[in-house]
C-alpha cells in the first residue's frame, strides 16, 4: 500500500463554468509561500459591492487560483467603470460566487417574465389582425 506523498497535495476546485477539476500542488498544505509576495490579501467581505458608487452589480472579469486558500480577482463595477484586481480568501469568494448565481437567478427569472409579456403581446397582437382580415401571406 502506497503512502501519501508529502511534497505534494491534490484539491478538486469547482471552476466558474461549473466543471471541476484536480489541481496538484507541490508543496506541504500549510505552505503560505504560493501566494505572490506582490498580491496582498483584501479584508472585504462583499466583492459584488462597488467602493467608489455602492452599486452592488460588481462582477469579476477574471478569476484565478494564486494558493490553495486565496483567489486573485479582478473586479469591475458597470456604474462607474472602477476596477480593481485584489487577492481575497476562499471564504469571500465563495461568498461572492453565491451572490453571483442568486444575481444570475434573479436575471433568468427577470427575462422568463419579459419573454412572456413579449409573447402575450405579439399574441394578442395576432389575433386582433386575424380578427380584422389583415393579415397576408406575405406577413409570414
Amino acid at each position: 500500500m502506497s503512502q501519501p506523498d508529502p511534497n505534494h497535495h491534490i484539491r478538486r476546485v469547482v471552476l466558474p463554468s461549473g466543471r471541476s477539476i484536480e489541481v496538484v500542488y507541490f508543496e506541504s498544505p500549510g505552505d503560505s509561500t504560493t501566494v505572490r509576495p506582490a498580491a496582498r490579501e483584501q479584508k472585504v467581505t462583499d466583492l459584488h459591492v462597488c467602493p467608489q458608487c455602492e452599486n452592488d452589480m460588481v462582477y469579476p472579469v477574471e478569476w484565478e487560483e494564486v494558493s490553495p486558500t486565496h483567489w486573485e480577482v479582478a473586479l469591475r463595477c458597470p456604474s462607474c467603470e472602477w476596477d480593481h484586481v485584489g487577492v481575497y480568501d476562499q471564504a469571500t469568494v465563495d461568498s461572492f460566487d453565491d451572490e453571483l448565481d442568486r444575481g444570475t437567478e434573479t436575471l433568468l427569472r427577470d427575462l422568463k417574465r419579459l419573454t412572456r409579456a413579449n409573447m402575450e403581446e405579439e399574441l394578442e397582437r395576432f389575433s386582433e389582425a386575424l380578427g380584422a382580415d389583415a393579415l397576408w401571406p406575405m406577413d409570414f
